[in-house]
């Protein structure tokens, strides 16, 4: 396994040049000294601020580029290799139309776009601002690329080191882990003689990677008086089938992830994250990305995994629907009404999903995907079966979905 990122939170205040980043940057590169001696692999250092709105003091697009390129010249002169100035908010409804610009003005800084409130309400305003979003930052590239740095964040509390969901609240300041972990699972399930022992096994390498990462880490916070926020050990997959999700469904007696059968791999999987024993932030799930994992790439080319499938799985597992590819010609009408059911799955059942989806100029459903990325795995592009909503659900009320009571039977 591998340290994915290191992430600071702060909140550095409206002005970037005035930004004091000294304290926080020093106790991400003890952290990272001190794991790397411990023998991972630490892949990036990252900075994650409180929400932009809270930050910009004038409205505006001109006035929303020069601060982002300001944020970025300051994290980068800290070493950070990618920033995230946080999520749009419903209670800054004007916020939403910025990221555009934001991103197309930027390297490094990755967004969000909130869906919910604190209420346990869906905002619908905010949920067609963030499908906006989407269609108009997959035409700042051509192979709609841009899109890689938002996502739609639905029930996310502030705290988790994965982009682009990262984002802090409060003013003090704390770091935390994202893992890269995938091959424990496949290690764990590979030549398992029962799920009870490969369960166990993964059960046990979660519990003892993360003892010893939280260790290092809480060292590092006593010697520089910044908080350790804890690790999302989330089993988030790499390229290459020894560290792919897919290649650990498969492993453990799935024919093919997507068929039936999936759905409880997915909830073992989880369980065995659920029962290890370590401090833990964010998500601490499966991260199921078609487009960065080799074996969920091929099945989803294969026409094997369905969206339908994925976010079916985050009911139980996962963080949502990541690096979804879309057709071209998808609308902010078809996709705001998916990013509507990610919501209300994530409110009715008390629990943090995201949603990056990447339409592609030029592309349609079955069509094979060219990215030249290091951390992608080609694919074809998905079907989004969607229809723009029509009212009542399309008004600009906020619905209400309120987490299930447990059965009392």
């Amino acid at each position: 396994m591998k340290i994915r990122s290191i992430t600071a939170f702060c909140n550095p205040g409206p002005d970037p040049e005035k930004w004091k980043l000294g304290e926080i940057a020093k106790a991400v590169d003890d952290a990272k000294a001190a794991i790397e001696g411990a023998g991972y692999e630490v892949q990036t250092t990252r900075l994650a601020t409180v929400p932009f709105p809270q930050l910009l003091r004038q409205s505006g697009e001109e006035s929303a580029i020069e601060f982002v390129q300001a944020a970025e010249k300051a994290a980068k002169a800290q070493n950070f290799g990618y920033l995230s100035l946080g999520p749009a908010l419903p209670e800054y409804p004007a916020s939403y139309a910025l990221i555009p610009a934001m991103l197309g003005s930027s390297e490094i800084s990755f967004f969000g776009g909130m869906l919910t409130t604190g209420n346990s309400e869906i905002s619908a305003q905010a949920v067609e601002a963030s499908a906006e979003v989407i269609s108009r930052a997959s035409r700042l590239e051509p192979n709609g690329f841009a899109n890689l740095r938002f996502a739609a964040l639905a029930n996310v509390p502030a705290g988790s080191p994965f982009f682009p969901a990262a984002f802090h609240m409060g003013d003090k300041p704390k770091f935390a882990l994202a893992t890269q972990a995938a091959d424990l699972a496949v290690d764990a399930f590979s030549g398992a003689e029962s799920i009870r022992l490969g369960t166990e096994k993964l059960r046990s390498m979660i519990e003892e990677h993360g003892q010893k990462l939280a260790s290092l880490c809480e060292d590092v916070s006593k010697t520089s008086g910044i908080d350790f926020g804890g690790i999302d050990f989330s089993l988030a997959p790499f390229p290459e089938e020894s560290q792919s999700l897919g290649t650990a469904f498969e492993s453990m007696g799935v024919s093919a992830i997507g068929l039936q059968g999936s759905l409880t791999a997915a909830a073992i999987l989880t369980g065995a994250i659920d029962a290890a024993d370590y401090p833990g932030t964010g998500f601490n799930g499966l991260l199921l990305p078609p487009l960065e994992d080799s074996t969920l790439a091929l099945r989803a080319a294969e026409g094997r995994l369905s969206m339908h499938d994925l976010l079916m799985y985050s009911a139980v597992c996962g963080t949502g629907l990541d690096t979804i590819p879309l057709p071209g010609n998808s609308s902010s009408g078809q996709m705001a009404a998916l990013l509507m059911d990610v919501a209300a799955l994530a409110l009715r059942l008390d629990k943090a999903l995201t949603a990056r989806l990447m339409p592609i100029p030029g592309k349609e459903a079955g069509d094979k995907t060219n990215f030249d990325f290091e951390f992608f795995a080609n694919s074809r592009v998905m079907t989004l079966e969607a229809q723009a909503l029509s009212a009542p659900l399309s008004s600009d009320e906020d619905i209400q979905i309120k987490a299930r009571r447990p059965s009392t039977i």
